[in-house]
């Protein structure tokens, strides 16, 4: 079982930057495929970036973060984290870190993932 505990969520003006952070405690180890999502209210939650390793580390984001969201994962203490730069308004949601053991073909959907966090507000004015 993995346990996944978000911190760092508040509130920004836009242009400004969050870093998102995620503790990993359990049985994750390095080849788990992790991802932050979002939710706005009355949304559906969004896939917003990714990270696994195939040899190399691979990340991906959704179009609407790149360039402006990075996401990283550290091994001591085993954290993900998400920076978030040049937010905007519509950047404002709840979000969520996942991991999952196994990688179905597609990052972004919610359903591919097992462990979830209990998520973090992000509110940008």
């Amino acid at each position: 079982h993995v346990q996944l505990v978000e911190s760092g969520g508040g509130s920004v003006q836009a242009g400004g930057s969050l870093r998102l952070s995620c503790a990993i405690s359990g049985r994750s180890n390095e080849n788990y495929f992790l991802a932050w999502f979002r939710q706005p209210p009355g949304k559906e939650r969004e896939g917003v970036a990714a990270v696994w390793r195939r040899g190399a580390i691979i990340t991906s984001y959704v179009d609407t973060v790149k360039g402006r969201f990075t996401i990283s994962r550290d091994n001591n203490p085993d954290t993900l984290y998400l920076r978030m730069n040049s937010l905007r308004p519509e950047d404002t949601a709840m979000y969520y870190c996942a991991a999952d053991p196994t990688y179905g073909g597609v990052w972004s959907r919610p359903d591919e993932y097992t462990y979830w966090g209990q998520g973090t507000q992000v509110t940008v004015s």
